[in-house]
């Protein structure tokens, strides 16, 4: 992934929970969006094989670190987003239940992924997006973390990284 470092973000319109549209390549200034592949619902079952997937987990664990360290990017000026392929709906459930201060992205038709080639896998005949971080400035990717093998740490790292 490390191929990315210094290419600019692609030119696409991602749907952002806040009901605005998001395009990565038009931030301005310094940035975060970390991709996952998955947030779990009640009663709803997680996807075919989920705890046997080695990185699959964490989702929540690592929305819930950013949100509760989003103040500290905030002062940083940077801005943050999530991302994966769920669908808003999906995610405006999980914002609202968790409380989240930040908003999730929806690149629920892939083409922020495919213009990318952001690694992903599959699991009940479902495609998921593999966990990674990006750091942004001005649209240009700065820095990648992958993988990211602790969720729940990598708001703190990249935190650390960008302090």
């Amino acid at each position: 992934m490390q191929h990315l470092v210094g290419r600019k973000m692609p030119n696409v319109d991602l749907e952002a929970t806040s009901g605005s549209p998001v395009n990565p390549s038009r931030i301005l200034g310094p940035a975060v969006i970390f991709c996952y592949p998955y947030t779990g619902r009640p009663g709803h079952a997680d996807p075919h094989n989920w705890d046997h997937i080695p990185g699959a987990h964490g989702s929540t664990p690592q929305a819930l670190a950013y949100s509760e360290a989003y103040g500290h990017f905030r002062r940083l000026g940077v801005k943050l987003f999530g991302l994966s392929l769920l669908s808003t709906e999906w995610q405006k459930e999980f914002v609202t239940r968790n409380g989240l201060t930040f908003r999730l992205l929806s690149d629920e038709d892939r083409a922020f992924q495919s213009r990318l080639g952001l690694p992903m896998f599959e699991t009940g005949g479902e495609l998921y997006l593999q966990r990674l971080t990006f750091i942004l400035h001005d649209g240009i990717i700065s820095s990648i973390r992958f993988p990211v093998p602790e969720p729940e740490r990598d708001a703190a790292e990249v935190l650390a990284a960008l302090s």
